[in-house]
């Protein structure tokens, strides 16, 4: 299916968005390329393969051109051991918020300690409620970008950002 993908992207203050998903799975993602302007990767989400190209960002990263089409586990196994190296480990849950889904991935790995959230939305204008888990928004950041994550890890630059967990400084770490 190709589609333009909107979303907002944010970094997480806490775990109390644990306790509010619905669903939980866990991804593992190879990448075959990330120059600018595109993304091909395979994705492994439980028991389910998935292949995914992704297009250059538009308007600050909030929107791009997004094609993926499931495979077979098999395929999508074999297709890990093609990959550049590296991979991006997470843990998925969905948490309902209002009308919309917010997805909250907690990263393993070298990009351990790491908690996004993003939110999916028909337009760039469209409204939405923002759950209290959520902090600084970090939207078009690619630091925040699982192919930036898959060649410099969080790891390497998680002190750079310690303090930046939420947009009100009393909330800050």
């Amino acid at each position: 299916m190709v589609h333009q993908e909107i979303e907002r992207k944010f970094l997480v203050k806490d775990n109390s968005f644990k306790a509010h998903a619905y669903s939980k799975t866990h991804i593992e993602q190879g990448y075959f390329a990330t120059e600018p302007g595109k993304t091909v990767r395979v994705r492994i989400r439980d028991d389910k393969g998935y292949l995914t190209i992704k297009g250059p960002s538009k308007k600050e990263g909030l929107a791009r051109y997004e094609f993926e089409t499931e495979i077979s586990l098999e395929d999508a196994h074999e297709m890990m051991t093609l990959c550049m190296p590296g991979r991006v480990d997470k843990n998925r849950y969905l948490v309902k918020c209002g009308k919309h889904i917010v997805e909250v991935d907690e990263f393993f790995g070298d990009n351990e300690g790491l908690v996004l959230a993003e939110i999916e939305l028909e337009s760039e204008d469209e409204t939405y409620e923002r759950p209290d888990f959520l902090g600084k928004e970090v939207t078009g950041d690619y630091h925040y970008y699982n192919k930036y994550m898959l060649r410099r890890p969080y790891k390497l630059w998680k002190d750079e950002v310690a303090f930046e967990q939420s947009d009100d400084p009393s909330e800050r770490l």
